[in-house]
């Protein structure tokens, strides 16, 4: 399974904001109105960086993508484990994961930044999403 390489938002701008960031394109500053979006994404995420990199270490974390497919869940029930999963990221259980499998095995779930499950999966998840 491939990943995706990006998650789609959608805002709300206001009007006087969003003629601002038409001239800006228009005079041919960024090349369109979500490329001004990202870079301003991107500069306020450098300048608040060591704030980020902190409560990435102290929430413990997993910075990136992450996969759990139904071997590593299947692992984790013959050792008698539960999983606290922490994903700062993105977060993907593989489609052959059943739910009760899942629920088996996932005692905590936090994701910031995109879960990619079956709805199958979330709603068995749903108690132990944070």
């Amino acid at each position: 399974m491939k990943a995706p390489e990006s998650e789609k938002l959608t805002i709300n701008l206001g009007f006087v904001d969003l003629g601002r960031i038409d001239l800006l394109v228009r005079d041919g500053f960024y090349s369109n109105r979500s490329d001004f979006i990202r870079t301003a994404i991107r500069n306020q995420l450098v300048t608040h960086a060591d704030v980020a990199q902190q409560a990435t270490s102290r929430l413990s974390l997993e910075l990136g993508l992450r996969t759990f497919t139904r071997a590593d869940l299947e692992a984790v029930a013959a050792a008698h484990e539960r999983l606290e999963i922490r994903v700062l990221g993105l977060a993907i259980i593989a489609d052959d994961v059943t739910p009760a499998l899942a629920r088996e095995t996932i005692a905590s779930l936090t994701v910031l930044g995109a879960l990619h499950a079956s709805p199958e999966i979330k709603a068995a998840l749903a108690d132990r999403l944070s």
